[in-house]
């Protein structure tokens, strides 16, 4: 696999970017729900605080509040939008009320009602099953004697029982059935009588304040024999001497006492210590349409399919008798505030319900229940996952362009060098000047250099096995004819002592030829030596000083000079390797000095180095062999003796020296003129720990 898809493969882990960021929203949106959790729970705390005052906000009548248990056959009347049209059909009803729906009876006849209660007026839907409806015949008494039904209210601690009959279908009109109570038109009491498959059905409406919050129902079927009895079916019956049963609807106080509370985008609910539903107030959500288009929809479904905390509950309807169902109001009626989550009919978005407690006199005698669905929060979660995606897949995309113009340079470079590097080698051997240098300050441009380096490095040693034939059949033809012309002049001489003399040359030439070798070798003992050598720190001054002393015995002809600074001059290295690069220095520059002369040696520091000068008063440097003069196999020397050998191998292990100290050797002609010095460079180590 090349660079270039190597790169392109590493870029992918750019995908942990869209994936940190999911993490956070996840965070975020665990916050925003905490937060709508404590704002919800405050909302409910403040309502039920409010009401838990006003007592008779929730039980005008103070007889339901002070009652134990929740009587049967109560009836319970939501609150109407609008007034409906009394025709006996159902029509109105499924609009506004539907599933308040209860049987009160489950004999035959049965009596089925709806409730609704609007601007102060009561609605009943009332449905009565009957195998034989039988009408009210005017012509066998006034009083009615045909199928009918009563309605009992409870006024002033009184009872007053009203009568609803019909000769025939249509319009009706109650009629006093008990003594009249003061100050109540049973006319008020109107509605209308229509036939059903099962029976018939009566649609009435009456003045709420005719009931004193208590009605009673039942229906009289008198089964076409009026002779034989009848049998009745509703919430009470005409035996029943007690109050009736408790009439609970909305109050329209409390109704609009809640609507000053509510929220933009919260239902506010408050329930009896029953459960029952006694007011509710929605406000209305600002601005939902502008957030839905901010969002596209595939990417909303998406975030709600990768992010959505899974909720499994459902939000029950209301029941059909007023009752609200739901874990946080059961913890609420038992007297704790709690908040839990249900799933929405919108996909992906949830409903969040809290209810608290309303307290008075050390009981609760309601709930209090706000809901509030995900739509503000998710909202804004939606925008931030779509933002995140879009920077994502810009981040995403720019980084892979990025990585593969950036691995198809670095490919290009790599390919660049590798050509050069070929190019190199030629028929004529190594070419410098075809291998560039780059000046680039990375690793390629790091590989660039030492390449070239190393070429240099090989370049010098082609160079030295190029000249090394001709300078050893250079150096060895000597001793060869000298060696070639005393055996012949043995093999042609019979004396003795001739002879002799020529087995005495014979030997020099062998002494020389081992002299070569010995030489030949040196260098590359150094070189493997080097590698195994430890450093230590030493001072040069003390060194110079017993080396000098000893010089001034071995080069009694010359005058050894010796010149160091006062105080340590201290570096890293290896004492013998040193003294083995000054005796090669002084060697050399004895063997230039005229007899006599002065040969120096001065100690200074130059820069961060010391420098050790090793100067004489011989002939002066060539100009063209200053910079070669460190190489092997050069020599100046013009006049050899017949027992010395020099292959000009002693400056190269003068270099050789130098460098593994991290340091360099120079050679230059003296100021005056005259003369050479040469400089071997070791960097300081000043520091006493080191």
């Amino acid at each position: 696999m090349n660079l270039r898809r190597q790169l392109v493969l590493v870029s992918l882990l750019l995908l942990t970017l869209p994936w940190a960021g999911c993490q956070f929203l996840r965070e975020m949106e665990i916050a925003l729900r905490q937060g709508q959790a404590q704002a919800v729970a405050a909302a409910a705390s403040a309502v039920a605080a409010s009401l838990a005052e006003r007592p008779d906000a929730l039980y005008p009548n103070r007889e339901r509040l002070r009652a134990a248990d929740d009587p049967e056959g109560s009836l319970y009347a939501p609150l109407l939008d609008s007034p409906l049209l009394l025709d006996g059909y159902e029509d109105g009803w499924d609009t506004f009320i539907q599933g308040h729906y209860s049987s009160l009876e489950t004999r035959v006849p049965r009596l089925n009602y709806r409730a609704g209660v609007h601007a102060g007026t009561l609605y009943l839907m009332l449905q009565v099953t009957d195998e034989s409806v039988t009408y009210h015949d005017p012509g066998l008494s006034p009083e009615p004697n045909g199928d009918r039904l009563i309605l009992r209210t409870w006024l002033d601690n009184r009872r007053q029982d009203y009568v609803i009959a019909t000769p025939a279908p249509g319009s009706v009109r109650a009629q006093y059935a008990s003594p009249r109570h003061p100050g109540v038109d049973a006319g008020q009491i109107r509605g209308f009588w229509q036939d059903t498959r099962e029976g018939y059905a009566i649609e009435l409406a009456l003045p709420l304040s005719i009931t004193g919050q208590r009605l009673g129902v039942y229906a009289i079927d008198v089964d076409g024999h009026r002779s034989s009895g009848w049998r009745t079916a509703g919430n009470t019956g005409p035996m029943d001497l007690t109050a009736p049963p408790w009439l609970i609807y909305p109050p329209q106080a409390l109704q609009a006492d809640l609507a000053r509370f509510a929220q933009p985008g919260q239902r506010l609910r408050v329930t009896d210590r029953h459960g029952r539903l006694l007011a509710e107030a929605l406000a209305p959500t600002t601005d939902r349409a502008d957030d839905d288009g901010d969002t596209f929809w595939l990417l909303q479904a998406l975030y709600r399919r990768i992010l959505a905390e899974e909720v499994t509950d459902h939000r029950a309807p209301p029941q059909g008798n007023g009752y609200l169902r739901g874990n946080e109001i059961t913890a609420a009626l038992a007297g704790t505030a709690i908040q839990h989550w249900y799933r929405s009919e919108s996909v992906g978005r949830h409903l969040l319900a809290g209810a608290a407690p309303v307290r008075n006199a050390g009981q609760v005698i309601g709930a209090v229940v706000v809901e509030q669905n995900s739509e503000q929060y998710l909202s804004l979660t939606d925008r931030a996952f779509s933002r995140l995606l879009g920077y994502s897949a810009l981040a995403l995309a720019s980084a892979a362009l990025g990585l593969l113009l950036f691995a198809s340079v670095l490919s290009w470079r790599i390919r660049r060098l590798s050509r050069a590097a070929s190019r190199v080698l030629g028929r004529e051997g190594v070419q410098l000047s075809r291998f560039p240098r780059s000046r680039a300050r990375d690793e390629i441009g790091d590989l660039s250099r030492s390449y070239a380096r190393l070429l240099e490095e090989l370049h010098e040693y082609n160079e030295y096995l190029r000249t090394l034939s001709r300078k050893l059949s250079h150096e060895l033809r000597t001793p060869i004819a000298v060696i070639q012309s005393s055996l012949d002049n043995l093999a042609a001489d019979e004396l003795a002592g001739e002879r002799d003399v020529y087995v005495q040359r014979a030997r020099q030439g062998l002494s020389r030829l081992s002299g070569i070798l010995d030489a030949m070798t040196e260098a590359t003992r150094l070189e493997e030596s080097l590698r195994q050598r430890d450093v230590t720190r030493l001072d040069l001054v003390p060194l110079l000083e017993s080396l000098c002393a000893a010089y001034r015995n071995v080069y009694n002809n010359h005058t050894v000079a010796l010149s160091v600074p006062r105080g340590g001059a201290w570096v890293t290295g290896a004492a013998d390797l040193l003294v083995q690069a000054l005796d090669k220095l002084v060697d050399n520059a004895a063997s230039f000095a005229p007899r006599g002369s002065e040969i120096a040696v001065r100690l200074l520091p130059q820069g961060p180095d010391w420098a050790i000068g090793v100067s004489n008063s011989g002939p002066a440097l060539p100009s063209d062999m200053q910079g070669r003069l460190f190489e092997a196999m050069v020599s100046l020397r013009k006049s050899r003796s017949a027992d010395s050998v020099h292959l000009g191998l002693g400056l190269y292990v003068v270099r050789l020296i130098a460098e593994y100290h991290q340091g360099s050797a120079h050679a230059a002609t003296g100021d005056d003129g005259s003369g050479a010095v040469f400089t071997l460079l070791l960097p300081r180590d000043d520091d006493p720990i080191s």
